[in-house]
């Protein structure tokens, strides 16, 4: 049986109080102060800390005395090849994100906590405590800035007027082993950014990417466009920004639909009709250099 409207409500509340109150003043006391004590994941830009490694502990903690029947999904316990997502309710957690951010004091680090079931996201919690926003939604209940509801001011969506959000990510191999993605994301945003391309207003990088969702989510960014970015990154965002009115579809063209896994995604604000963001879409998606290749 679906989790009902009221039921993810209250997910929603408890999600709130766990990243307020447990999670937020963690990152906000430990920013700026682990440049010596952190761990390379895959390469000498991904980043881990031992913070990331304890919020997540704190977290699936308090998750499982809450939901002990949920399925728990989070960036510090992810197994490749082995982790998946399916039809039962599961919780998608990053407990740090921006952690390159983190690491650095820049305030644009958040923890981000989600819940999908049957593979959609229903349920997202973004909070940056460095700024003060908590940005909560659920299925069916609207999307909140510290309680207060997201109304996306109504207006035009045009791909030439646009900001968009773009992150160089952490992974940046050039073509020496096969690997085009880096190059086809560069030569992208040579098109929108140019003039002989999209000639798109500005382009604009928080470092992480549950901040980049919800400020397309509030209108403040028209679109984000990623690939290389993962589930826990984006579920939470996901959910808020489709509560607002936004859109989510893959980052690649033609892909209308997209799991929330599938590592490249496009999300468009709200504030406009479904064939305004459908043509923004279809225009932007004319400027992609390449078709993105990633693995969960």
């Amino acid at each position: 049986m679906a989790l009902t409207k009221e039921q993810l409500k209250e997910i929603e509340t408890n999600l709130v109080e766990v990243a307020s109150k447990q999670v937020g003043p963690i990152i906000k006391e430990k920013t700026g102060t682990h440049f010596e004590s952190f761990d390379d994941k895959a390469n000498q830009v991904d980043l881990v800390t031992a913070v990331d490694k304890k919020i997540e502990s704190i977290i699936k903690d308090a998750l499982s005395k809450l939901y002990p029947d949920f399925r728990f999904v989070g960036e510090e316990t992810y197994k490749p090849g082995d982790t998946e997502i399916g039809a039962e309710p599961t919780f998608i957690v990053d407990p740090i994100d921006g952690t390159t951010n983190f690491i650095h004091g820049y305030p644009y680090s958040c923890t981000s906590l989600g819940l999908v079931e049957n593979g959609k996201p229903v349920v997202g919690v973004v909070f940056n405590p460095h700024l003060n926003q908590m940005y909560h939604a659920s299925a069916g209940n609207g999307a909140f800035l510290n309680g207060k509801p997201i109304k996306v001011a109504e207006r035009d969506l045009k791909l030439q007027k646009s900001i968009i959000a773009l992150e160089a990510g952490s992974e940046r191999s050039s073509g020496s082993s096969g690997d085009d993605n880096f190059d086809i994301k560069q030569a992208t945003y040579k098109n929108l950014l140019s003039d002989q391309g999209a000639y798109i207003h500005g382009s604009r990088s928080c470092g992480s990417a549950a901040m980049n969702m919800c400020m397309v989510a509030t209108g403040t960014l028209d679109a984000y466009w990623e690939g290389g970015c993962w589930a826990w990154d984006v579920c939470a965002g996901w959910s808020i920004l489709t509560e607002a009115g936004g859109i989510v579809v893959g980052g690649n063209p033609n892909e209308w639909e997209v799991p929330v896994d599938d590592r490249c995604y496009l999300a468009v604000r709200g504030g406009s009709t479904y064939p305004s963001q459908k043509t923004f879409v279809e225009g932007f998606w004319s400027h992609v250099a390449g078709k993105l290749k990633y693995h969960w």
